[in-house]
């Protein structure tokens, strides 16, 4: 039997993926996180997806691991999560009204081949109010999330359009990394 194994802690693409009914483990992956900030977008979270899986993989050679990683980019900028109120406010303000990318890339190991790609989606924001702002950030939701905000939870009243895949927002461009896990070989039941 093929063993599935999600290599992350984010219970975002968890439930991503539980959703598939696919059977899965998880087993977070604990490397370093930092980057060349030289790198683009598309490398950088193709590395931190990278790591990610093959940390896991080289504990689990006979499985299928993926591993992936989000980053949010305005202007040229990988904007992180907030470390404070004050940082999530002047985060959403500079989103405010604008348009701008996520990007995340995933990593697939299998027992014999290795497969990496990354999806782009850009996200188009109302034009916020202070209120609004302030509203979300007392949700508390900003906190964990890159761009601060989260497209899945009350940050979705912030978005006015995307362009791209939905998914690869919450974390996880699922419909893709099924297609790359069958054509690795993995025995998906649909």
């Amino acid at each position: 039997m093929q063993t599935l194994i999600l290599a992350s802690s984010s219970p975002r693409r968890k439930e991503l993926l539980e959703n598939l009914k696919l059977p899965f483990e998880v087993f977070s992956s604990d490397v370093d996180e930092s980057y060349n900030p030289e790198l683009t977008p598309e490398e950088i979270v193709m590395e931190l997806a990278l790591r990610k899986a093959k940390f896991v993989a080289e504990k689990h050679p006979s499985a299928y691991v993926i591993g992936s990683d989000t980053v949010v980019v305005a202007d040229g900028q990988v904007l992180g999560k907030p470390e404070n109120t004050d940082e999530a406010v002047s985060t959403l303000k500079s989103l405010s009204g604008r348009t701008h990318a996520v990007y995340t890339g995933v990593s697939i190991f299998t027992p014999t081949e290795h497969i990496e790609f990354y999806e782009k989606t850009e996200v188009v924001f109302w034009d916020l109010t202070d209120d609004e702002i302030n509203g979300y950030v007392a949700t508390g939701e900003p906190f964990d999330k890159a761009g601060a905000y989260g497209i899945q939870g009350f940050g979705s009243m912030l978005v006015k359009k995307i362009n791209g895949d939905y998914f690869s927002v919450v974390g996880l461009p699922v419909s893709k990394t099924v297609r790359m896990l069958k054509k690795l070989g993995y025995q998906a039941p649909y």
